[in-house]
């Protein structure tokens, strides 16, 4: 969001009338304290005994002008004192069992918040984070889940503190002075003037500083991951990327500044009408004192009691800009949490006991638009942000269909080689069957079940995957292949590597299974980190495999022993390999050519060489000079 862009957002937001707290927000935001009772009752108490505590110096006061003093009672003197250094002492107590009660309510918030953000992000389809910036979600899982807490916490016990405050100040005042009291709340109009003229401002601001911060994360974020920071070296573009950071950075500073100035015109407006009262007040007071009507320690208690009065009023008359402030967290969380799970598990899921792996394509249409797999954008309230779309690295032509009744099978123990041009929606084919995203006409069936009744934990065991771009975690080897089985044994991870062509290259390293392959594994070359991941899909050992070419980084040599690897698991296995490659054409059962998302041809290398269709030209323009591995 550069320049104009970025002021057409603010006007346009500040323009929208401010949204309505409703009941049922609340009460969803109260629902994340209900399991903190305990600690809830505890933080009300505190603030009961300190509210009340603060409440005696003015009456330790009045006493010792109007009684102590004047009778010359050094022990009532003394104990009044001990009373003044009593008060604090109590409250300076109370207020740690105060904020420890507050600190376990509010960090049990936020750990509660993560961990249900982060599941139903786990829950969610591989398009909608095609779509998402990852800096936005961190985003949300940090700086909007802190606002929250504190929302519960700080604008919770402020709050209660504040009300409490104002209605025993108020009592004890028309105890004191009734008249002098009416006078002193009879400015409380002026303070809801001033705050109803800048709450709205205050929260648009609120809202605007977290867009912003989320796009500066976003930005860190790409360019300071491995891959981000080496496209910006290879092609030279630090300069450009530190003015896009600076960009973002200068968008944050200046709302920050905004937001601080609104807020000190707003407090100083306050500060003003609570001085006009106090000065009102002492005036009155001063004339009550010297027609005799009133003591001096009286007014001395009043004039302590205004500021008890005017502080907490000033926040209450703040209340609403702080609540509707805080609640931009809540509805930013809100967001995410209520973004509808595109991939869902069926209300009774199947669980095939012996799996033979026969997988069938049935009439099966799909298309990126109608796949729920929208971002962040999609979801942001009060109407900016347009909804994205995945492509899931395939072209979704003009007519909306990334594929259209596509239908073949591939029996037990076979391998299909799914071959066609760039685009042509093989990849798209390949994630309908582990359910990256689910068919939009047709459906895919395994074992004659169709994968949207599975369980999806057991499809998850059941298929197996390596891709072109491996990912790896910043973690060491034997973690990364435990992914794939973590009560696997020492035995079982050497045997995986052996058979993916990898434990000599692992034998080498200093530390062995123990090495860390770094940020998204580039500590190992491309060959090493594919040879890696191959060994981890065959420690999974699953009835079905999707291969989108895992051999192509490759050299001859190793390709041909992981060749021959793959070759021993897939037997018994369903195999569906994506094939750029002369050799993995040559090896398979059955070639599925796809075009323009359709199926186009279908049959063996022979049969589609002798049709002479669009497989033949495919041969001759990419596979004919591909090697061909031995």
């Amino acid at each position: 969001m550069h320049g104009s862009s970025w002021g057409a957002f603010m006007r346009h937001d500040e323009t929208q009338s401010a949204p309505q707290i409703d009941r049922a927000l609340v009460r969803r935001v109260l629902g994340y304290a209900s399991p903190y009772k305990g600690q809830v009752v505890v933080v009300l108490i505190t603030i009961v005994v300190i509210s009340l505590f603060s409440l005696l110096p003015p009456l330790l006061m009045r006493a010792l002008i109007d009684t102590a003093i004047p009778a010359g009672d050094l022990r009532m003197v003394t104990l009044l004192g001990l009373g003044m250094v009593a008060v604090p002492l109590v409250n300076g107590v109370v207020g740690v069992i105060q904020r420890r009660s507050a600190a376990k309510m509010g960090e049990g918030i936020i750990y509660d918040l993560r961990r249900q953000l982060f599941d139903h992000l786990q829950h969610m389809s591989l398009g909608f984070f095609t779509n998402t910036k990852t800096g936005e979600l961190m985003s949300r899982l940090n700086s909007d889940v802190i606002g929250a807490q504190q929302a519960v916490t700080s604008t919770f016990v402020s709050l209660t503190a504040n009300v409490f405050t104002v209605v025993a100040t108020l009592i004890i005042m028309f105890r004191l002075e009734w008249r002098l009291t009416l006078l002193a709340i009879s400015i409380l109009p002026l303070f809801i003037i001033a705050s109803r003229q800048v709450g709205r401002r205050l929260r648009a601001i609120r809202r605007n500083q977290m867009a912003a911060n989320a796009e500066m994360n976003s930005v860190m974020q790409e360019t300071l991951s491995v891959s981000g920071a080496l496209l910006v070296k290879l092609f030279g573009r630090s300069d450009f990327e530190n003015e896009r950071f600076a960009v973002y950075a200068s968008e944050v500073r200046d709302l920050g500044v905004n937001q601080a100035t609104v807020g000190r015109w707003f407090f100083m407006a306050l500060g003003l009408v609570s001085a006009l009262g106090t000065a009102i007040t002492f005036w009155l007071g001063a004339v009550f004192v010297i027609n005799g009507t009133l003591t001096i320690g009286t007014i001395v208690a009043l004039s302590a009691y205004l500021g008890s009065l005017y502080g907490p009023m000033s926040s209450l008359a703040n209340a609403r800009v702080e609540f509707t402030t805080s609640m931009v967290s809540f509805e930013r969380v809100f967001e995410l949490l209520d973004m509808p799970i595109d991939v869902q598990e069926s209300d009774d899921p199947i669980r095939i006991e012996h799996l033979e792996g026969r997988v069938e394509f049935d009439d099966v249409w799909f298309s990126y638009e109608g796949a729920g797999s929208s971002g962040l954008e999609s979801v942001a309230r009060f109407g900016w942000g347009d909804s994205g779309r995945a492509d899931g690295g395939e072209q979704q032509r003009p007519d909306g269909w990334a594929l259209e009744g596509v239908s073949f099978t591939v029996e037990p123990g076979e391998m299909v080689a799914l071959v066609g041009p760039s685009g042509a929606g093989k990849t798209t084919s390949t994630y309908l069957v582990p359910r990256l995203y689910d068919v939009s006409r047709g459906s895919v069936r395994i074992d004659g079940v169709d994968v949207r009744n599975l369980s999806i934990d057991a499809l998850a065991d059941a298929v197996g995957v390596v891709t072109q771009e491996t990912y790896l975690f910043h973690d060491t080897i034997e973690a990364n292949l435990r992914y794939a089985r973590p009560d696997a044994t020492a035995e079982e991870l050497r045997s995986a590597a052996e058979a993916a062509n990898i434990s000599e290259f692992i034998d080498s390293l200093p530390e062995g299974m123990s090495t860390r392959v770094g940020e998204r594994g580039y500590r190992l070359s491309g060959g090493e980190k594919q040879r890696v991941a191959i060994a981890r899909v065959i420690l999974k050992n699953p009835s079905i495999l999707i291969l989108d070419e895992a051999t192509s980084h490759l050299d001859a040599r190793s390709e041909a022993l992981v060749q021959e690897a793959l070759e021993r698991i897939m037997e018994q296995r369903t195999s569906l390999v994506i094939a750029h490659r002369l050799s993995t054409v040559l090896a398979a059962d059955k070639i599925v050519v796809i075009d323009q998302g359709q199926v186009q041809e279908m049959g063996t290398h022979e049969e589609l060489l002798a049709d002479g269709g669009l497989y033949s030209g495919l041969f001759e323009t990419q596979f004919r000079d591909a090697p061909a591995v031995p």
